[in-house]
This record gives structure tokens, C-alpha cells and sequence, in this order.
């Protein structure tokens, strides 16, 4: 059976969804990624899987929920903590694995196993992003020369990387909005509103109009 990699970052102020801010504050920011990630662990948790392994950077919180085996994320940039993290969780226990970050709360047990599933006659799955990248990528094999070296957080990223697959047999799913700003953070939870992440959404954005209009009142 295949395995189910997450990899992420410990959700800090400051070291976290960036790009949020503004809006919203840096606390604010690391509160919406939190809830993300949380959503993306329930999800997996709630997908069958030969493994769960949350390659992580940061130490783990009480969003962790049981049955992850943690490794710290090794390697200099993204491609190459994509590439370790599928070394080691096939250190950990060989065979086909399918990794997705923690910017898709809106992910459902039901695309994880149409992944999981395809693996079993497809070489690679393929998630498309809305900007460019992937949400997703499944091997049957995690091979490094897959990954090393594809431009990330580009533009170009899923092109670059659907050639480094070409001669595969890939099967490709639908494609998701990543939350990187605050319209991908509105689009988001407008199609997952039961998710933590909506919620955590709404309170924040709350929030930032509540701190907007005592900013304004001080000015005049």
C-alpha cells in the first residue's frame, strides 16, 4: 500500500504564510496556517495508507495527531526537502509514496485516495496548482533526479516538473488553489467553509477589520 507524506513548517509568527501579512498579522498568519495543516493531518489520517509521515520543520504541537512517524526536513532548497523527504519516509518503510504540503486545507480523504490508488498502476500522480506549481506528487519509485533542481515557487514549477516525468505513466488529479495571499486564503475557505481553516479564516479577518477601523478612528 502506499505511503502519505506532509511536509511543513511548525506554524510560527513570522516564519509562516509570509504573504498574508498584510492583512493580517503575523500571529494571525501562523494561526491560519496552523489551521491548514491541521486540516491537511485530519485529512491523511483519514485516508488509508501503508504509512503517515509529517516531514517536518519545526517541532511538532498538538495539531499533531496520533500516528505520524516525524522526521526533520533536510536539505538547503524546497527541491531538495522534497527529495529527502521521500528518501526518508522510504528509509522508513519502502515503496510508493505520495507527498502534499500543508497549503491545501481544503484537500478531501477522497482525493488522497484516488492518488493512493492510482499509484497502484501509474508511476507518478500529479496535483496541479492554480499558480503554477503542484499540490501533490506521487512516485511509485522516489528517484532524487525526479526532483533536484526544478525551479520552485515559480511560475514554471509544475511545467518543469511534468517534464521530469515525461515517459511515466502519470496520473493526474484535479487542480487546487494554494493559500499563498489572502484572495487564495478567501478562495479557499469559500469551497471548504466546514474546514478548521474557514474558520480560523473568519476570526481572523474579524480581526483585521476590527484593528482597520480603531486605526482609522485614531487617525482622525
Amino acid at each position: 500500500m502506499t505511503q502519505i507524506i506532509v511536509i511543513a513548517k511548525e506554524p510560527v509568527p513570522g516564519r509562516v504564510k509570509s504573504r498574508l501579512t498584510p492583512p493580517f498579522s503575523p500571529a494571525q498568519a501562523a494561526l491560519l496556517a496552523e489551521a491548514a495543516l491541521a486540516d491537511t493531518l485530519e485529512c491523511v489520517a483519514a485516508t488509508p495508507a501503508a504509512q503517515r509521515v509529517l516531514a517536518l520543520e519545526g517541532l511538532p504541537g498538538p495539531w499533531l495527531p496520533p500516528g505520524f512517524a516525524v522526521v526533520p526536513q533536510r536539505g538547503g532548497g524546497l527541491d531538495e526537502r522534497l527529495a529527502a523527504a521521500f528518501a526518508d519516509a522510504h528509509r522508513l518503510r519502502p515503496g510508493p509514496a505520495v507527498l502534499i504540503g500543508m497549503d491545501t486545507p481544503q484537500v478531501t480523504p477522497a482525493l488522497l485516495r484516488a492518488a493512493v490508488d492510482a499509484l497502484s498502476g501509474h508511476d507518478a500522480v500529479y496535483g496541479p496548482a492554480a499558480d503554477g506549481g503542484y499540490w501533490l506528487l506521487g512516485l511509485r519509485v522516489p528517484d532524487p533526479a525526479l526532483l533536484l533542481g526544478v525551479p520552485m515557487s515559480s511560475p514554471d514549477t509544475g511545467r518543469v516538473q511534468l517534464e521530469r516525468l515525461s515517459g511515466l505513466r502519470v496520473f493526474h488529479l484535479p487542480e487546487l488553489v494554494d493559500v499563498d495571499t489572502a484572495d487564495d486564503a478567501h478562495r479557499v475557505a469559500a469551497s471548504a467553509a466546514g474546514t478548521r481553516f474557514a474558520a480560523a479564516l473568519r476570526e481572523a479577518s474579524a480581526g483585521a477589520r476590527d484593528v482597520a477601523g480603531t486605526s482609522a478612528g485614531a487617525a482622525r
